[in-house]
């Protein structure tokens, strides 16, 4: 793997200030983390606790500042379970929905277009994109056939992951065409229109995959992944049901995941708001005293299927519950 931040490598190098809500703590230098496979190289926004146990129990009293907070994120964040990185970007990718193509534009010269898309990702984690002959991506490709394809995680927040996948744009064959329609409507069952005339479909087939997180903050996390690492990373079986057990959880369950949190961090937060989950956690936007921040919370071990994670949630609330 090429990386900016070398996975067998990485340490953490904490500076003087944090971001929390846009506002920064100011914090003595504090040491570096060996790197683990339990953070991978994604930075503290995203990466935050461990589930089993608390690293150091504080009340509510003594979480009476940004400072504070800033430490228990901190201590946490070393033992939060997660994907591989090459699998995460591979699983979010597989999990998006759109982004912004950047072509070599043939009406000026010289500079970049840009232009918001639909894509899916097949089995190999190339992008599929249903493109109109009459749009101006289109015609660029057609003259030069190589691009890039940006995905935010999170558009609204700086600090959470942005991937940009470079690649040559192929037209699908008319022997794939069948399984790539379908493959594609599969995420966007409401695109009508990839049966017009002037459509057809396209793979990215990607180069390079480089991945940043962690901007306008004092810790960037980064790397990039050749095609045949990227390739060779598998999809998480269990994001797919990221939405409805987030919905269920939203809906139905929203104090039960603020107690999990609560437990899993020590910080008494005022509510946690689950975003999606993996086999081996899930993330939570949480809220305290005004500030928000993104949350790691690990599941005591790999969930193996949709009825796992129920039952895995289930044991991490009446852990809180007992202890607490």
């Amino acid at each position: 793997m090429k990386t900016l931040v070398t996975p067998s490598a990485l340490r953490w190098s904490i500076s003087c200030s944090f971001a929390i809500n846009g506002r920064k703590i100011s914090q003595p230098p504090l040491r570096t983390f060996p790197n683990s496979n339990s953070f991978a190289s994604f930075p503290l926004p995203l990466a935050m606790s461990s589930s089993t146990q608390s690293a150091q129990t504080v009340s509510a009293g003594d979480v009476n500042d940004e400072a504070n907070i800033f430490q228990l994120i901190q201590a946490h964040q070393e033992k939060a379970a997660r994907l591989p990185p090459v699998e995460e970007i591979r699983t979010l990718l597989d999990r998006s929905l759109r982004g912004m193509l950047s072509t070599f534009s043939q009406k000026h010269e010289g500079y970049p277009s840009g232009s918001m898309v639909d894509f899916a990702c097949d089995a190999d984690g190339s992008p599929i994109l249903a493109v109109s002959s009459l749009a101006v991506h289109t015609k660029d490709l057609l003259a030069n056939p190589k691009c890039s394809l940006l995905v935010a995680k999170d558009p609204d927040d700086r600090t959470d992951v942005v991937i940009t996948l470079h690649g040559d744009a192929i037209p699908v064959s008319d022997n794939d065409r069948v399984d790539v329609r379908a493959a594609y409507l599969a995420r966007h069952p409401n695109a009508f229109w990839v049966d017009f005339g002037d459509f057809q479909f396209i793979y990215i087939k990607p180069k390079v995959v480089r991945y940043v997180s962690g901007v306008a903050t004092a810790l960037l996390g980064s790397g990039e992944f050749s095609e045949e690492q990227y390739k060779a990373g598998k999809v998480d079986p269990i994001s797919q049901f990221s939405k409805p057990v987030a919905s269920h959880m939203n809906r139905d369950h929203a104090e039960d995941t603020k107690v999990i949190v609560q437990h899993a961090t020590s910080i008494p937060v005022d509510y946690a708001h689950m975003l999606d989950l993996d086999s081996l956690g899930f993330n939570v936007k949480a809220g305290y005293q005004g500030n928000s921040f993104k949350l790691r919370i690990p599941f005591p071990r790999r969930a193996e299927d949709r009825k796992d994670v129920k039952t895995l949630i289930v044991e991490m609330l009446q852990s809180a519950r007992h202890q607490d």
